[in-house]
């Protein structure tokens, strides 16, 4: 598959690199328009050359639409997590799976935000962890709970055996001290709205 997808993405490349070098040299008028239309009436002088030029469109034509369908639906179905059950094969949404992971922060305190981002390929499922930790979290300690849980969590729910990759980045550790600046500028702004002459008055 992978082959497939870089030969397409080779040969899209080269269908662009030889218009645009055509358009290059179009604009520094190497070529006499002349010269182009008599090119032009060739391909149209003969039944041989007429039909190899048509052959060649519908060939470009028929590469394209395969190579499409084939990245498309590559990048379709690396969006879900397929497998099979006695009675039929049954696909799941990532976004599905990523919602599943976000319900673990009501589970650990420690966890003041989770962003999840689950990606499933060959080599399995990888998850990557985006995490806001409040200050009294213990990092190694936490990390392994979140792994070990966020794991369980997914083979419970979908009954997978495949390999899970989990990857954790902590972006934020919110301090008390954040929480209590916070926590008064909101209440300042809030006294000084409430204190402002003829603030309960609407326009009229």
């Amino acid at each position: 598959m992978r082959f497939f997808t870089s030969l397409g993405i080779i040969f899209y490349a080269t269908v662009l690199i030889i218009i645009g070098a055509g358009l290059i040299v179009y604009s520094l008028n190497i070529f006499q328009p002349q010269q182009i239309g008599d090119f032009l009436v060739y391909l149209q002088s003969g039944l041989n050359t007429r039909l190899i030029v048509g052959l060649s469109g519908l060939l470009l034509i028929l590469i394209s639409f395969s190579f499409a369908q084939l990245i498309l639906g590559r990048f379709q179905s690396e969006k879900t997590i397929a497998f099979t059950t006695p009675s039929g094969e049954v696909t799941v949404a990532l976004t599905a799976v990523e919602d599943l992971i976000r319900r673990i922060t009501s589970l650990l305190p420690e966890i003041r935000e989770l962003r999840p981002d689950v990606i499933a390929g060959k080599k399995g499922i990888m998850v990557a962890l985006k995490v806001i930790l409040k200050s009294e979290a213990n990092i190694p300690e936490l990390t392994a709970r979140l792994q070990e849980l966020t794991k369980s969590k997914i083979q419970s729910a979908l009954g997978i055996e495949e390999q899970i990759n989990i990857r954790i980045h902590i972006a934020k550790i919110v301090t008390s001290e954040e929480k209590d600046k916070k926590r008064k500028s909101q209440v300042e702004t809030s006294d000084l709205q409430s204190g402002l002459p003829y603030s309960g008055y609407g326009r009229l």
